[in-house]
């Protein structure tokens, strides 16, 4: 389990699937922002986070960057690299790298690598490969016989569909589908947005966000317990400034202690403006 709490996304979503209390409800696929997928995907963004157990507690970092593959093209790689921290080293010790391919307009995943070196003695390599005009996915773990799935419809993979994610049209009340295969699986993740919130003294200032809320139905790459949240920041860069995941035992949060895009310009435009909904509670705070 221990190895499971060192990765979010994530993400996430580290990504787990997203999806709905009621599946009887069908929502649309999500549409990519144009002008947000270029920001992200011209090649050069870099996101460290620091990772905390319950109480503060630091127990790992994870790193991700957006690598052009192509001067020209749409193939990118999405790379990432958890690492453990502290006192943690010592109780369980984590090296694990991840790596997807992907690929058109879309950013769909070719190919998926994973490379973990945990504990005193577990090491293991996966790969995954994607066919996204047959559906045929091939996955195989270190030198076992390899397993295949067919899907009907294109997939994204854990990494690919947090990335899609941040750069999808993200409206409050308008949940959207981000199909994705995990577990041996196609499944039609649903996406929730929130209220715009301001979160403060982050590395980027105070920024207004977009909270992104799923709600967990399958155990994916580690053990959950509850809702897991991703704070993107509303601007071109979408920026995931903060994500906290309920586990088994307690919660982890990563928090963005360094970011860095060539193309991502100056967003502080974007965070002048106090949202309407928190302006109006503070009237109503100070009126009381």
């Amino acid at each position: 389990m221990i190895r499971y709490c060192l990765f979010l996304l994530l993400l996430l979503n580290s990504s787990p699937i997203f999806c709905t209390k009621s599946m009887a409800v069908s929502f649309p696929e999500g549409e990519i922002s144009q002008h947000i997928a270029t920001t992200m995907y011209m090649g050069g963004e870099q996101l460290s986070y620091k990772i905390s157990w319950s109480g503060g507690i630091k127990i790992g970092e994870l790193r991700m960057e957006v690598v052009r593959i192509e001067e020209t093209g749409n193939l990118f790689e999405l790379r990432a690299h958890v690492k453990d921290s502290g006192l943690f080293h010592f109780f369980y010790p984590v090296d694990d790298n991840f790596i997807t391919q992907v690929l058109g307009v879309r950013r769909l995943p070719l190919s998926y690598k994973v490379i973990q070196k945990e504990g005193n003695d577990y090491n293991a390599r996966r790969h995954t490969q994607y066919n996204q005009k047959t559906g045929e996915i091939r996955y195989q773990k270190n030198d076992n016989p390899p397993v295949d799935s067919t899907v009907t419809g294109v997939v994204h993979n854990e990494f690919s569909s947090f990335f899609f994610t941040r750069m999808m049209n993200l409206e409050k009340d308008n949940p959207v589908i981000v199909p994705t295969f995990a577990d041996g699986k196609r499944h039609e993740v649903v996406v929730h947005t929130g209220d715009e919130e301001r979160i403060r003294k982050t590395i980027l200032g105070d920024v207004n966000v977009l909270p992104v809320t799923p709600i967990m139905k399958f155990k994916g790459l580690y053990d959950k317990d509850g809702d897991t949240v991703i704070w993107l920041t509303n601007d071109e860069c979408r920026i995931p400034v903060r994500i906290n995941s309920k586990i088994l035992i307690g919660s982890l949060t990563a928090e963005l202690v360094s970011y860095t895009n060539p193309h991502c310009g100056d967003q502080r435009k974007y965070h002048k403006r106090i949202p309407e909904n928190l302006s109006q509670r503070q009237k109503l705070e100070l009126g009381d």
